[in-house]
């Protein structure tokens, strides 16, 4: 018997919907069966098929909208911008499957043509973290789709009513609706939808821990497609620059957007020592004027809650943590509204730490490190293990050159927050950020395989070295 799955408002409590867990074999053995019939209908078709999409996603955007604010608790106006990047990326993914994964012709010999085209892999599992619940699982749902995959999908058990919702929408476009499964469910069912063997590949947008366990996973499985984005612990750079409240900004922005709900948001800012008291002067003025609301509140919020309790916990903790090793705390975390997840962006200097954590808060929580040149700034914020983004604000072009060249992230930003990344580029990081299939963009890479064919209407060949002479006094008269 399935298990019942609920999902709560963060913001208030109350129920939002409630479901029953899914069968894994059967929600794959029905996209195994209609994959061939689904792979074989001509580009345009499918392509057709997703612009309907968009449509019925502009038909439904408001309802979408209040749904993800709900679920989730980012303000509206945020989960707006979230149903904007799923109305895009078909137009976007259109573009990348044809530049990435085209059809071309070489060079070949003996009048031969040699062929390049792409075939799609099968059945793809798409994991989608709670964050952005519709955006998110959409970047891999369109490419995959795009290329000729049928696809399960796996929302976080966080977020069901979003990705039940998205599912919905495909298939009121006329997206078969084999083609698109939903299978709802907890840690147990990705596990077990990771591990089918019918399943071709897996896509997968979440925690570290979550991502390095299934790559451990299919260590041995060289044969299926593995697409991971496992977040960040991401710097920020303050340098020389007489625009300080443009940098205070830019920091907020990058640290506090969607409560810091972001894999690219910025966890450390690393500042040089003779800038930071007047930075971090001007940074806390602007976030104590944050508001912190429900997602429907008037004025318009600019942070809702964190997901919920548990992680609202977790992140005080984590600055009680932080405090208690030698941080100093320049604006302290608080739990505004009793028993919810409410939190006001934290800022703690951990300078005089003798070790900083090395983790993904996911959080509004920000980090400070002062330090007295830029080199040392450029190690610091190489001091991770985790490689997405990086922002330099201020410095000279010499400077930004230098940061650029030395710093191990995917997404190299100056005078840019470390988020928003546009869906038009690659999306992606090194060290235990990813594991070197970035997304967006360049999802169409993972999608489908290259097959090379050397083609030509007859057989014509010969053999030229290495036969042995005929023997001619054998043959009779």
């Amino acid at each position: 018997m399935s298990a019942a799955l609920i999902s709560f408002e963060p913001a208030t409590g109350a129920q939002l919907w409630q479901g029953k867990t899914g069968d894994v074999a059967a929600e794959v053995a029905r996209a195994r069966a209609i994959w061939p019939k689904w792979a074989s209908q001509p580009i345009a078709y499918r392509i057709e098929a997703l612009r309907r999409f968009v449509n019925v996603v502009r038909a439904n955007e408001d309802a979408l909208a209040d749904l993800i604010a709900r679920e989730t608790g980012k303000p509206l106006w945020d989960a707006r911008g979230e149903v904007a990047s799923v109305i895009g990326k078909v137009d976007i993914s259109v573009a990348a499957y044809s530049e990435r994964t085209g059809q071309k012709r070489l060079d070949a010999a003996m009048g031969a043509r040699q062929s390049l085209r792409h075939k799609p892999h099968g059945v793809m599992a798409v994991l989608g973290p709670y964050n952005f619940p519709a955006h998110l699982p959409n970047g891999h749902i369109v490419p995959a789709l795009l290329a000729g995959n049928a696809v399960v999908f796996k929302p976080s058990e966080k977020t069901p009513a979003v990705g039940e919702m998205l599912v919905r929408l495909y298939h009121e476009a006329g997206v078969p609706s084999d083609a698109v499964r939903l299978l709802l469910g907890g840690v147990e069912e990705g596990k077990a939808l990771a591990a089918h063997p019918d399943v071709n590949g897996i896509l997968f947008t979440g925690s570290a821990q979550a991502g390095i366990a299934i790559n451990r996973q299919f260590a041995a499985q060289p044969g299926k497609i593995l697409a991971l984005e496992m977040g960040g612990n991401n710097p920020i750079v303050v340098w020389n620059t007489p625009e300080i409240g443009a940098a205070a900004a830019i920091v907020i922005q990058s640290a506090f957007m969607t409560s810091g709900q972001r894999c690219t948001a910025a966890s450390r800012l690393i500042v040089r020592d003779s800038l930071a008291d007047t930075l971090l002067t001007e940074v806390k003025k602007i976030t104590d004027r944050l508001i912190v609301d429900h997602p429907h509140a008037t004025p318009a919020p600019y942070m809702g809650p964190v997901i919920d309790n548990e992680t609202a916990d977790g992140l005080t903790e984590s600055f009680l943590y932080l405090m208690s090793n030698g941080g100093r705390p320049i604006k302290h975390m608080v739990r505004p509204v009793k028993g919810r997840p409410f939190l006001t962006p934290a800022i703690i200097d951990v300078t005089a730490m003798q070790e900083r954590p090395d983790v993904e808060l996911f959080g509004p929580l920000l980090q400070v490190v002062r330090v007295p040149d830029f080199e040392s700034a450029i190690a610091e914020a190489n001091n991770s293990r985790y490689g997405l983004s990086a922002s330099l604000i201020g410095g000279s072009p010499e400077q930004y050159s230098q940061f650029w060249s030395n710093i191990r992230a995917g997404i190299v930003n100056w005078n840019r927050p470390t988020n928003g990344a546009s869906s038009s580029a690659p999306f992606g990081g090194v060290g235990i950020s990813g594991n070197h299939r970035p997304s967006a963009y360049y999802a169409a890479d993972y999608c489908a395989y290259p097959v090379v064919s050397a083609e030509i209407e007859q057989p014509r060949a010969s053999i030229g070295v290495g036969l042995k002479d005929i023997d001619t006094s054998a043959m009779g008269d």
